[in-house]
């Protein structure tokens, strides 16, 4: 004859058989701290960011390629770029001063000829500077830096 109860301890991969009218019990939940019982499991928090900022550095999430090149505005530049598939010109190299650049195009601006240019950034290998690079904002930050959250 079957029982109306649920057993007690069903083997493995098997669940307990309710009758008529009955519910399993649920646990009671807690909020906050550890929870009772379980000693060394505490609930989930929000991590915490991993990099820490350095002196001299961008912070991680406003190091982009943008707001370097932003950062060096009115510079001379040597851009180096890669056009795939491309019979006329695989890759093809820029020289000017940087006008803008935004989170997928650089344009520059060649002061012998007047002409600009705008690559499109998933064109770009690399760039090189005859001085120094400008890596960190001047005094107390550049408002035009793009900063999105960490992948």
């Amino acid at each position: 004859m079957a029982s109306n109860f649920p057993s007690q301890t069903p083997a493995y991969g098997q669940f307990p058989q309710y009758g008529f009218g009955q519910q399993p019990q649920m646990p009671p939940t807690f909020s906050g701290g550890q929870m009772p019982g379980f000693p060394g499991f505490p609930q989930a928090q929000k991590p915490q960011s991993a990099a820490a900022n350095v002196p001299g550095m961008l912070p991680i999430e406003e190091s982009y390629i943008e707001n370097i090149l932003r950062l060096n505005k009115g510079k001379f530049v040597t851009v180096y770029t890669t056009f795939e598939n491309n019979s006329q010109w695989n890759a093809k190299i820029f020289k000017g001063i940087i006008e803008a650049a935004g989170r997928d195009h650089l344009i520059l601006s060649d002061p012998q000829t007047g002409q600009r240019f705008l690559i499109p950034m998933i064109y770009l290998d690399y760039v090189t500077f005859d001085e120094e690079i400008n890596y960190q904002p001047q005094f107390g930050g550049a408002p035009n830096l793009s900063s999105f959250p960490p992948r």
